[in-house]
């Protein structure tokens, strides 16, 4: 065995020396949290380079081929490392493994186990295995339970000042593109005073701004109480001490009452900032998608949340190239993005997913034509977003400082209420005084491609 693979007794109380890779969404970057914090508590030590470590975790992504491939490429370069005995084992857990489950096994002989997204909380004795040796148990999967996995303790691996909180589990949405339901099971609503007691144990590790996740946000409360009940939560989180910012996501265009957008509307925590993915809007692509909504009601609901959140941000994400989408379908779209300006807007190419309803669908388009299109609808969404940016020229803001500009003085990078992390642009700073995490008030001062500078003008908070 390789020198770097020291005993326990050299080390003291460490048990070991891990890696942790997570990839995709944010919903997965809670789950790698959960587990960083369950192999802390146990007594594992994180490196930050896998090379001599005992094991490395890939968390992994299976959404679409593209997330796929990413997944692909850290669990083979974990690999590399083992053969070349950099690194004693290897680890894969989240959505991919869950979703190709034996068949990643044959595919990769070379991975010690495989966790399955519902199978995270063993991820410690799975870790004991593979140090002790034991090797007659590879897998550990479990079907997706009827209360959604604890989140708590975290060793969070965001910035300290934001955090994501996930409120929910799964989906009950059977969109005919979409394999989420395979891999991570039907909708289960966390219990209110769970999610408030993680938004309090987050708040008082530093977080100022609480991105608030899920499969489907506002179907929130549906299975467990019966009616929506997001409203309610986001009153409740309200009230939590240290929050300044609450930040929504991942809105489904169903279940948006006039009780939920009133108390976003009157809050003072929570941002005027809804991420709302729409996919398409004409009619016979939305039936095809089966998405149970049609332009009429989606147009009626924007046109009502404009009216009513007053300086409102709607990001949305659009498919190009679903199966059968024919060029009028396709210029309804382009029409569409162009009257609604978006402030935020992302684009994907339709993703062939075998094991989705959609696969089955005739007419699929050739990979060119559906990059063509997403082209197109982004160039249509850049000439808006630059226009809403030329806009806030002379504004004044309150920015969220993320981090210092390296090697410059005085130089930082931060975001506005507008701006998701990790998805939209930023905001560059101007500012002496100023630290990671304080919230201060800027006048914007130009633009910057998708991004836009400022000076601050007022103390730090």
């Amino acid at each position: 065995m390789p020198d770097t693979f020291t005993t326990q007794l050299e080390r003291g109380a460490t048990k070991g020396r891990y890696a942790f890779i997570s990839l995709g969404c944010p919903k997965n970057l809670v789950d790698s949290e959960r587990m960083l914090g369950m192999l802390r508590l146990d007594g594992y030590e994180l490196v930050n380079d896998p090379r001599g470590a005992d094991f490395a975790v890939v968390n992994t992504c299976g959404f679409i081929e593209a997330a796929r491939q990413e997944s692909f490429a850290a669990i083979d370069e974990m690999l590399e490392l083992k053969r070349r005995g950099e690194l004693r084992g290897v680890i894969v857990s989240g959505c991919l493994a869950e979703r190709q489950r034996e068949t990643l096994l044959e595919a990769r002989p070379g991975i010690d186990h495989l966790v399955g997204v519902f199978g995270r909380e063993e991820v410690t004795k799975v870790a004991d295995r593979l140090l002790g040796g034991l090797t007659e148990q590879r897998t550990v999967f479990h079907p997706a339970p009827t209360h959604p996995l604890p989140d708590t303790a975290r060793m969070r691996i965001t910035p300290r000042h934001f955090a994501f909180l996930k409120i929910s589990e799964g989906c009950d949405r059977l969109c005919t593109f979409c394999a989420i339901p395979r891999m991570r099971g039907k909708h289960y609503t966390k219990p209110m005073e769970e999610v408030v007691a993680e938004a309090r144990e987050l708040a008082a590790d530093g977080v100022r701004e609480l991105v608030i996740v899920a499969q489907d946000t506002t179907y929130y409360g549906m299975d467990l109480y019966g009616r929506p009940r997001l409203a309610e939560l986001l009153r409740e989180l309200e009230h939590v001490d240290g929050l300044d910012w609450i930040r929504l996501m991942y809105f489904y265009p169903m279940y948006v009452t006039d009780e939920l957008i009133d108390t976003i509307a009157a809050s003072k925590r929570i941002v005027p900032y809804l991420d709302m993915p729409l996919q398409h809007i004409n009619d016979r692509m939305l039936k095809r998608m089966q998405r149970r909504v049609n332009r009429e009601e989606t147009e009626a609901l924007l046109t009502k949340l404009r009216a009513r959140i007053p300086n409102l941000v709607m990001r949305t994400t659009f498919i190009t190239g679903f199966p059968g989408e024919t060029d009028a379908e396709f210029d309804e779209l382009v029409e569409f993005v162009g009257e609604q300006r978006f402030e935020r807007l992302g684009v994907f190419t339709y993703s062939f997913e075998p094991d989705t309803p959609a696969a089955r669908l005739p007419d699929h388009l050739s990979e060119d034509g559906k990059n063509e299109r997403r082209d197109r609808l982004m160039a249509v969404q850049q000439e808006v977003a630059f226009e809403w940016n030329d806009a806030q020229i002379g504004r004044r803001l309150d920015v969220l400082v993320d981090s210092a500009v390296p090697d410059e003085n005085n130089a930082w990078v931060g975001r506005s209420y507008a701006d998701a992390p990790d998805v939209d642009g930023v905001v560059y700073v101007s500012g002496e005084q100023l630290s990671v995490g304080s919230i201060v008030p800027c006048e914007i001062v130009a633009t910057s491609g998708y991004d836009l500078v400022a000076a601050a003008v007022g103390a730090p908070r």
